[in-house]
């Protein structure tokens, strides 16, 4: 197993409180994780039935039996058992001695909110990063079109797996499962259909109404639907952003796919070669480029201060990074070669902008070589992690 950039934070999480909830996708590794950073703790996975039927039966008898620290794999499954484990936690609060893990944040967020508030930690493991993908032997991370094709699930780098036929079936497997479970859909083909619809919108504005008629749902229905994307961490929300809070919630947000991978399987993109002149290659380098700090910023326990900027004169900036009141500018652009109409958008912003708020400004491309434009970096695609490491080092400590 490869270090995780989330594993400080989860260790750190459980010398405070007496629970730690570990969410994300299926697949994402958060058993392994756990098990490895915890290896002589119990291990009980709730998703086996006949572990499930004893928790739930007895769980009283379940809990007595975990006693010195155990790990609950997929707690979603058994709901009910958050209620017993407030009584445990109230009775022996020892720092770390339940480690939950589970698929579906609407599921856990409610369970834990309810019966665990102030006692449990909440911390998301989401896909690989691509520093963390370098981590693996044997893998190439030179190419960006076949970066953006793997994507960064665990499994197909652990096991050297085609990402097209590991995808495939946990479309199948994984994201239906969860798509009945969270909703009770039926018309899982009609669903399939909505999933490849927003693929093709990653990275733009959510426009509910168009995309409930080009599935044939009601807007009701693509609004429940988007929110069961966000449920299962397939796709985050990326709010515009507003000197005015208020603002923010009532201007229309993104909607981004966290993982390229998935992305590019979803849209019947299978080599380097097709990406390579696919014209949804810009849409799929600018949502892969906003996932890795999404992912990042999450793996570091900063979820927050990432939105986007548009007016009404039509002036866009892919994505600001706010920290303690300072403005970091990011555009993205797939292209190798750098071009001078790529900063305007950055210098048009930053004039806007008061002169003490934008602290720096950076456009990630797919070129090789870094470069310095005035007061914008031209930061090669290679590079992201490391701009995303200056700026989450910037920030004041906690």
């Amino acid at each position: 197993m490869i270090e995780r950039d989330l594993a400080p934070h989860l260790l750190k999480a459980a010398t405070n409180f007496p629970a730690v909830t570990l969410t994300g996708p299926r697949q994402s590794g958060k058993s392994t994780l756990c098990r490895n950073l915890f290896p002589d703790y119990h291990y009980a996975n709730l998703e086996q039935p006949d572990t499930r039927r004893y928790a739930l039966e007895d769980p009283r008898g379940f809990l007595q039996d975990l006693e010195g620290g155990a790990i609950l794999d997929e707690i979603q499954n058994a709901p009910e058992l958050a209620s017993w484990l407030q009584v445990r936690i109230d009775e022996e609060p020892t720092p770390g001695q339940w480690i939950l893990t589970g698929s579906q944040n609407f599921a856990i967020s409610n369970s834990v909110s309810q019966s665990l508030a102030g006692r449990s930690a909440i911390l998301n493991l989401l896909p690989l990063t691509l520093n963390e993908t370098e981590r693996f032997e044997n893998t190439r991370t030179d190419v960006l079109e076949q970066v953006l094709i793997r994507g960064g699930y665990p499994r197909i780098f652990e096991q050297g797996l085609e990402p097209a036929d590991w995808l495939s079936a946990y479309v199948a497997t994984y994201v239906e499962r969860d798509v009945r479970s969270l909703s009770g859909i039926t018309d899982l083909m009609t669903f399939q259909r909505f999933l490849s619809l927003c693929a093709g919108r990653s990275g733009q504005t959510l426009n509910y109404s168009a995309l409930a008629s080009d599935c044939g749902v009601s807007q009701p229905t693509a609004k429940a639907w988007t929110s069961i994307l966000h449920a299962s961490f397939l796709a985050f929300i990326l709010p515009a952003w507003s000197g005015n809070v208020r603002k923010r919630l009532t201007r229309s947000p993104k909607l981004v796919f966290v993982d390229s991978g998935l992305l590019c399987w979803l849209l019947d993109i299978r080599t380097p070669q097709q990406l390579r002149t696919h014209p949804l290659k810009g849409a799929i380098f600018e949502s892969w480029v906003l996932a890795e700090f999404y992912k990042r910023r999450h793996h570091a326990n900063e979820p927050r201060g990432l939105y986007y900027y548009r007016d009404q004169s039509g002036l866009e900036v892919d994505l600001l990074v706010e920290m303690a009141g300072n403005i970091d500018l990011v555009e993205c652009k797939s292209g190798q070669t750098v071009t001078g109409s790529m900063t305007r958008p950055l210098k048009r912003l930053i004039e806007l902008l008061p002169e003490e708020t934008a602290r720096s400004a950076a456009i990630v491309y797919g070129g090789q070589q870094r470069q310095r434009r005035q007061t914008i970096d031209m930061v090669p695609w290679r590079q992201l992690p490391d701009l995303i490491e200056q700026q989450l080092a910037a920030m004041p400590p906690t």
